[in-house]
Order: C-alpha cells, then sequence, then structure tokens
C-alpha cells in the first residue's frame, strides 16, 4: 500500500471485512481493555526504541514495509501519541513520534540501566504482542518470528520469558542464523499468536499475519 508523503500520516482504513462481532474474546488478547500508552512496551519487547530529552521521551522504530507504518502511525495515534514517519538510507521507514511526556514513564521502566532492558516483572498480552507483530513479525512457514532488537542477550531473555508466560514459548534464532527474533512455531502456538493479536488489519498482505482462527 502507497505512502503519503513522509511525516504525514496515512489515511484511516476500514475494519476488516468479514470480521465476526460475535467472536468470543480472548482473555489478555489485543480486544480486550482499552488501547493505552503502556502498550507500546510491545515495540520495545521488538525493534523499537526509547530515547530521553530533559523532562520528554521519544520512541522510534525502523520497520521494512509500507504497511507497517500505515498500521503503527494509526495505533499510535488511538493512543493519543501522534507519530511521524520518513524513508531511510537502506529503504527502510522510520517511524517516530515527537518528544512528549507522555512516553516518560515507559522511557524510565525501560532504561533504567545503561542500555535499554525489560523492567523487572515485564508482561506481554495481546495489545503489546499486536503492536510487536506490526513493526516485526516476519511469517516463516510453518512457523512465524517475532524480530527483536540491540545486541543484549539478557534483553531477549527477558522477553521470551515474557513470551513464555502467554503461552508463547519460543526458540530464540541467533544474529548470525538470521535472528535476533523468536521464532514461534507448532499449530497450538501459533493458534495461540493469532488469538492473542487478534485479527489482520486491512494494510498487510495475509501471508504476513497469522491466520485468525
Amino acid at each position: 500500500m502507497p505512502l503519503s508523503g513522509p511525516g504525514e500520516s496515512p489515511t484511516p482504513q476500514p475494519a476488516e471485512p468479514g470480521a465476526d462481532p460475535d467472536r468470543q474474546l480472548v482473555f489478555f488478547g489485543a480486544e480486550t481493555g482499552d488501547p493505552s500508552v503502556a502498550d507500546l512496551a510491545g515495540l520495545l519487547a521488538g525493534p523499537g526504541e526509547v530515547h530521553r530529552m530533559g523532562g520528554t521521551a521519544r520512541l522510534s522504530v525502523v520497520v521494512d514495509a509500507a504497511w507497517r507504518v500505515h498500521v503503527l502511525v494509526a495505533e499510535l495515534a488511538v493512543r493519543g501519541v501522534p507519530a511521524t514517519w520518513a524513508p531511510t538510507e537502506d529503504q527502510r521507514y522510520a517511524v517516530r513520534t515527537a518528544y512528549t511526556r507522555t512516553i516518560v514513564p515507559l522511557a524510565a521502566a525501560w532504561l533504567g540501566g545503561p542500555t535499554q532492558h525489560p523492567p523487572a516483572g515485564f508482561q506481554l498480552d495481546g495489545r503489546r504482542l499486536r503492536l510487536w507483530l506490526a513493526a516485526a513479525g516476519l511469517a516463516e512457514p510453518p512457523a512465524f518470528l517475532l524480530r527483536l532488537g540491540g545486541t543484549d542477550p539478557e534483553r531477549w531473555a527477558a522477553v521470551g520469558a515474557a513470551l513464555a508466560a502467554v503461552g508463547l514459548a519460543g526458540d530464540l534464532v541467533p544474529p548470525d542464523a538470521g535472528g535476533p527474533a523468536y521464532r514461534i512455531a507448532g499449530r497450538r502456538n501459533l493458534l495461540r499468536l493469532a488469538e492473542l493479536v487478534g485479527p489482520r488489519p486491512p494494510p498487510p498482505p495475509p501471508p504476513t499475519w497469522p491466520p485468525h482462527p
């Protein structure tokens, strides 16, 4: 799907046709509860980065496809965090928020040490996973990859523990084997992932999102 000019918000898209309004909601799923700024921790579980400046903070993530920009800008807007985008030199797209006080609590939790790291007791749920998948999920039949950021194995391990806690124990793919990423494999795990992240948003081509049961 083509993008508007750099820095412009993509046009909002309609709900996915055929969605079943009577489908039962999944405990911890993306459709339970209201969207909040805390959900942006899902981007930090993946390749997202947060930076502080004075009493403000900014979140940014580099993505590899235009549809990801559309989804992320819309998801951020729903949470009251406007975002812009710009092409990168390696033909990807940088999505970033402005420096704002809204993201300061998130930055404080993840920048408590010398490097960005999940806070103690970090948890994932459907809304956080949905943002992570929108930014860095990759179909690799018969599995699905959730790509990570940074270079710190302890950061990856903490994210892996949070995945396991919601029933998505994955195998860590090291950088020299196409990672860093967690590979979610097996029919039960893939069904669980699809249930948690909810229906495919309109922009992505079907193979890029786990098929919903």
